[in-house]
């Protein structure tokens, strides 16, 4: 099921959510999101490919408006927590800055006693990130040229967001 950002802000103390320059690690979101009752840690990470529509890409570049989108994070949280009552933990981690090929631009984590759970969570986590958030990204081509996107104006069947 899913739903608009609607669900009132409760941030708890056991979850986690930034935007930053430095790199992403798996090991250290995977941490931040294991807690002794989960019985399952999904994670999903987004990294930067080497192609668009069939067009090579060299770098991405993103930008956000910081305040906004971490009050998108802490809502995706909340709204989490009231469809998934269990989940134990949310991370969300997305990187700024000029990124290339290979590097992890984005971390979802969700822990929950239960995999299936931990899955939707993780998947509305993602999607809702993919539309709501204040993120933009610029694609670095191969010919020299380059454009932005706003994150937000993603499809959520868009293989290329």
């Amino acid at each position: 099921m899913k739903t608009p950002l609607a669900f009132p802000i409760k941030t708890r103390n056991e979850d986690s959510f930034g935007i930053t320059f430095a790199p992403l690690s798996l090991e250290e979101i995977y941490t931040k999101a294991d807690d002794p009752a989960n019985g399952a840690v999904v994670v999903m990470s987004g990294m930067v490919r080497n192609q668009t529509d069939g067009q090579p890409v060299v770098a991405l570049e993103y930008q956000a408006y910081d305040p906004m989108a971490l009050q998108v994070f802490y809502q995706i949280a909340a709204d989490i927590r009231y469809q998934w009552p269990d989940v134990k933990r949310v991370v969300i981690y997305h990187r700024i800055g000029r990124l290339q090929i290979g590097e992890i631009s984005v971390l979802v984590a969700v822990g929950c006693p239960h995999r299936g759970e931990a899955f939707a969570a993780c998947q509305y986590a993602i999607d809702t990130i993919k539309h709501q958030a204040p993120i933009w990204k610029k694609e670095h081509w191969q010919d020299g040229s380059s454009s932005w996107v706003s994150i937000g104006a993603c499809e959520v069947t868009d293989a290329n967001c």
